[in-house]
C-alpha cells in the first residue's frame, strides 16, 4: 500500500495537536480529507467542601473523647494531650454527637459488635456530607447539575449497595445515563486518585464534565481508648469527617468556566513489601486500623524519585523550591519529612499545614482543602507555574500529578 492509501496519525505530544489524514481510492479521485482536533488537558474547574455540624477544638478533645468513652486512665490521658499537641490541629469536624452516644451507647463500649449500627450512621451522613459540597462545588462553577456527565465516588467509610455513587447522583438530579465510578477503601490517597480517574475521563469524552466527590466519617473506627491499640489513640488527636468536591473538564468554555488548574501528568506507584505498614481490617466492632511508625520514614525515603519520575514525564527540569506543592497532609512528621527530604523552603507546604491545623486529616478529602487553599495562593499572582499534587495512603501507595496553574 503506498503512502497516499495508507491512513496516516502525526501526534506532536508537547502541543497535544493530533493531525489525522485518511487517503483511499475515493480520495483518490479528487476527493481529500484532513481532520484536524485538539486533545486538551483536563482542568480543575470549582471546587467545594463541607463538614458536619459537630466542631471540635483541639483543646477540648481530650476531657470530650475520654467523658464520652468512660475512660478515666490518667496515663491515656496525658499520652493523648501530648499527640494533640503534636499534630498542630485546632479545628475539627464530627458527625459523632451526644445524640448518636445516646442512641447507641454501645459505641462506646470495649468489644461490642456495632458494625451494623455504625453503617447505620456512617451510610447517610457520608452521602449527605457529599450532596453538600458538591452543591456547593456547582455553585463555584455556575452552570446546571444537568450538564454533568460523569460522577467519580471516593469513599473509605461507606459499604452498601447501591453505593454512595447512585445515591449522590439521584440527590443531585443528575441525568440518568451519568456515567459513574466509585473508588471505595483507598484511604489517605483516594482523593488524588480520583482526580486521576476524574482526568482519564475528561480527556476521553470530549465535552464530559467530571464531579469529583469525596466524602468521610470516623465513625466506622471510633471505639474507646486502649494502650493495646495505640493507633487508636493517633486517630482520635488528627483525623476528622467531612466531604469535598471538584469539577474536572477539557476545553474550558471561554467566559462561563473558570479553570484555575491543568492537570498533566498522573503516577500512582506502590512500594513493594510494605502492604503490611497501614493495615485495616473491617470486624464485627467496626474497622480496626494499625499504622507502622516507619510510615513517614517510608514516604520521606522515596519521595524524591517519586516527585522526579513525575516531572520527566513532561521534560521538567526545575529545582524542587521553583515548584507549588498540594501534599497531602497525612500529619507534621510526613510533612516534615518530605520538606526536609527535598530542601522545600517552609511557605512551600504553607496550603497543607493550614489544611491540617483548621481541618485534620480527613482522609481522601483533605488534599482537595488543600487545593482550595493553593487556589487563593495562586490567585496572588507572581508564583509558580507548575506544581505536584500528591498523596500517600496503604500499601504504601503514592499518588501524584503534575499539574500546571492557569491563574
Amino acid at each position: 500500500m503506498s503512502a497516499d492509501d495508507a491512513n496516516c496519525l502525526r501526534i506532536w505530544d508537547d502541543r497535544r495537536i493530533i493531525i489525522t489524514c485518511f487517503r483511499s481510492a475515493k480520495m483518490n479521485e479528487g476527493n481529500s480529507s484532513v481532520a484536524w482536533s485538539r486533545s486538551s488537558k483536563a482542568t480543575v474547574l470549582a471546587l467545594g467542601k463541607a463538614f458536619p455540624d459537630q466542631v471540635l477544638h483541639q483543646e477540648n478533645l481530650v476531657e470530650g473523647y475520654l467523658r464520652d468513652t468512660n475512660c478515666d486512665d490518667p496515663v491515656i490521658s496525658q499520652k493523648l494531650e501530648r499527640l494533640c499537641k503534636n499534630t498542630t490541629v485546632k479545628t475539627r469536624y464530627t458527625v459523632m454527637s451526644k445524640e448518636i452516644l445516646a442512641n447507641y451507647p454501645e459505641l462506646a463500649s470495649e468489644g461490642s459488635p456495632t458494625i451494623k449500627q455504625r453503617l447505620e450512621i456512617a451510610n447517610p451522613a457520608v452521602v449527605d456530607m457529599a450532596v453538600a459540597a458538591s452543591l456547593a462545588c456547582l455553585k463555584d462553577w455556575h452552570r446546571p447539575a444537568a450538564d454533568i456527565t460523569h460522577v467519580v465516588y471516593v469513599s473509605s467509610s461507606e459499604i452498601r449497595l447501591p453505593g454512595g455513587d447512585l445515591h449522590l447522583a439521584a440527590r443531585l438530579g443528575l441525568r440518568s445515563d451519568v456515567g459513574r465510578v466509585m473508588l471505595y477503601f483507598l484511604g489517605c490517597y483516594g482523593g488524588v486518585a480520583g482526580l486521576r480517574v476524574a482526568k482519564d475521563i475528561a480527556e476521553n469524552n470530549p465535552g464530559s464534565r467530571v464531579l469529583l466527590a469525596t466524602s468521610e466519617t470516623t465513625i466506622l473506627g471510633f471505639r474507646p481508648p486502649n494502650m493495646a491499640r495505640p493507633y487508636d489513640l493517633v486517630g482520635a488527636a488528627l483525623f476528622g469527617d467531612g466531604a469535598a468536591a471538584a469539577i474536572i473538564g477539557a476545553d474550558p468554555i471561554a467566559g462561563v468556566e473558570t479553570p484555575f488548574m491543568e492537570l498533566h501528568y498522573a503516577v500512582q506507584k506502590f512500594l513493594p513489601g510494605t502492604q503490611g505498614i497501614i493495615d485495616g481490617r473491617m470486624t464485627e466492632e467496626g474497622i480496626n486500623f494499625k499504622l507502622g511508625r516507619d510510615l513517614p520514614q517510608m514516604v520521606e525515603s522515596n519521595i524524591e524519585e517519586f516527585c522526579k519520575m513525575l516531572m520527566e514525564k513532561a521534560g521538567l527540569k526545575k529545582d524542587f523550591n521553583e515548584l507549588f506543592w498540594a501534599v497531602h497532609p497525612g500529619g507534621p512528621a510526613i510533612l516534615n519529612g518530605i520538606e526536609g527530604r527535598l530542601g522545600l523552603r517552609p511557605e512551600k507546604l504553607q496550603s497543607s499545614r493550614r489544611a491540617l491545623m483548621d481541618y485534620g486529616n480527613v482522609s481522601s478529602n483533605t488534599v482537595l482543602y488543600v487545593l482550595e487553599y493553593m487556589r487563593e495562593e495562586l490567585k496572588k499572582g507572581g508564583g509558580e507555574e507548575w506544581g505536584l499534587v500528591l498523596a500517600f495512603g496503604p500499601g504504601i501507595t503514592f499518588e501524584g500529578i503534575l499539574v500546571r496553574s492557569l491563574q
